[in-house]
């Protein structure tokens, strides 16, 4: 049904706000609804979508946002908000069943969680009773629905693959609950949203529900072994201790890692029940193409892509953006992609920003860095002694730099002349470290404006300055937490001496 006129609810979660583009690339009109249209804003597609203001539960801005949709996508559920989340997720569903009968709509699309086979409802966690009971109701609406049950998705991002890589990373030894021994039928988030795409032109008389997984099938202790193989970490001895239940496993992942409780919750207690698809009918419909499904290690290393090429991600860094439905968004929750610690420094500079950015390009070498010159002195000894390049190599030019120059123990990885130097550490590290350095104008202020006799005119500069680590393993974060003591004198000394040095440049 290619040209079909879509429409998206949930486009600021996980799948809604990757779906959109592949709908928009497969020729395809989108409308997307949301409580917030303005958190749509840094999406790369913003411009290319109609975006509605619109609530579920709210009959009448469903009813709108449905006028003139051929496929409606439902992508919301109310996990993690609060003890009566099933009623409400059940009244939305009712809302929005209606409205798509009422307008017309030709097919409604779900996505929801792979359930046990055999399982009384009453016996399944809330989480997924309350995802199966939304597609029994978006089945019976009388619009030809197809349902989608899907269990771990993997992707930067997804809020099971963010506990899986948090726990992973950063637990050598994890005592964990009885559930890492349920199997699971994972599946990359590539082949969910073919799978969602896809279904946009099924034939009218297909309305039902399809598992959807890839091919492996695993338990959660060995999701954790492999990914821990994939992402280059040593084997991690795992033990397992039956009196965890989902509630302390919530507690525990929410101690562990920086996932939300009121979500580990409901994954934690999912993971109580096996879910391994029955059959693979969509293939009928959705043909899969050459190398799909993706099997887990693959969807796995898509997934850390970003990281192991040494790539800042656009949640971290707006310096680029998104390459795949695997790499983080900008509007992901700032607990997924990973950790990322950050120091960051702020100065106004009283000196213009020529000034300015001739100090910041000219840093390093014989130079120096601006603060400190033993521990930068120290700190190269050091990576000579593991086997790294230290300190020596200074740079190619005293004055110029150009992207995949060497600088000390940085490689220069971006330049925006007169505005951004980007560094990326070479030095022996438990992890992965940028350098960022901005000359950008200062905020027009009248707090910050001067007459020309005082300090002439358009030369006030803002000099901004971001150290970023993303930790490998344990150790990675154990370093960060050591060192980092010692910024306030390394990172802050060199902001100050820095903006120093570009006024006394100013006024020379």
């Amino acid at each position: 049904m290619t040209g079909s006129h879509c429409l998206v609810t949930g486009a600021t979660g996980y799948i809604g706000g990757r779906l959109v583009p592949e709908l928009l690339d497969s020729g395809h009109r989108v409308r997307c609804l949301a409580r917030s249209p303005e958190r749509l804003r840094d999406h790369p597609w913003a411009g290319r979508a109609e975006v509605v203001r619109g609530d579920v539960t709210d009959a009448g801005s469903i009813a709108s946002a449905l006028r003139g949709i051929d496929v409606a996508y439902y992508l919301v559920h109310a996990l993690g908000t609060g003890r009566d989340f099933e009623d409400r997720d059940r009244d939305a569903a009712r809302i929005f069943a209606e409205q798509a009968r009422a307008a017309g709509v030709r097919r409604i699309v779900y996505l929801g969680g792979l359930t046990p086979t055999g399982i009384p409802p009453r016996d399944l966690s809330p989480h997924l009773r309350s995802r199966a009971e939304v597609g029994d109701i978006l089945l019976a609406s009388g619009v030809p629905t197809t349902v989608l049950r899907a269990a771990v998705i993997i992707g930067s991002g997804s809020a099971s693959f963010e506990m899986l890589r948090y726990l992973t990373e950063r637990l050598p030894v994890m005592v964990t609950p009885s559930w890492v021994g349920t199997r699971v039928q994972p599946i990359a988030v590539r082949d969910v949203l073919r799978y969602l795409v896809g279904s946009a032109a099924m034939p009218p008389e297909v309305s039902r529900t399809f598992d959807i997984g890839g091919p492996d099938v695993v338990t959660y202790e060995e999701m954790m072994r492999r990914y821990a193989t994939v992402a280059e970490l040593p084997k991690r001895l795992i033990l397992r201790v039956p009196m965890l239940t989902p509630r302390l496993s919530s507690h525990w992942i929410g101690l562990v890692t920086p996932v939300p409780r009121a979500l580990a919750r409901p994954l934690a207690e999912s993971l109580r029940h096996e879910v391994v698809c029955d059959e693979h009918d969509i293939a009928a419909y959705v043909p899969d193409p050459p190398g799909t499904p993706i099997g887990f290690d693959l969807a796995l290393d898509l997934a850390l892509k970003k990281v192991r090429e040494a790539d800042v991600t656009t949640r971290w860094s707006s310096a680029s953006l998104p390459g795949a439905p695997s790499d983080p968004l900008p509007t992901d929750p700032d607990w997924a992609g990973g950790s990322l610690y950050t120091d960051r420094r702020e100065i106004a500079v009283e000196a213009s920003p020529t000034a300015l950015w001739k100090v910041v390009e000219g840093i390093g070498g014989d130079n120096g860095w601006y603060s400190f010159p033993l521990a930068w002195a120290v700190r190269g000894w050091l990576d000579r002694l593991v086997g790294g390049v230290g300190i020596r190599r200074g740079r190619r030019d005293a004055a110029r730099l150009r992207v995949g120059d060497s600088l000390d123990f940085w490689r220069v990885e971006e330049i925006e002349p007169g505005r951004l130097l980007r560094l990326r550490a070479e030095m022996r590290l438990p992890g992965l470290a940028w350098l960022e350095m901005y000359a950008d104008p200062a905020p027009d202020k009248e707090t910050d404006r001067r007459t020309d006799a005082e300090t002439g005119a358009g030369r006030r500069t803002l000099y901004r300055q971001r150290a970023l680590f993303h930790p490998h393993g344990l150790l990675g974060h154990m370093y960060w937490w050591s060192v980092s003591p010692f910024h306030s004198i390394v990172f802050g000394g060199m902001a100050r001496n820095i903006a120093r040095a570009a006024e006394r440049l100013d006024e020379g």
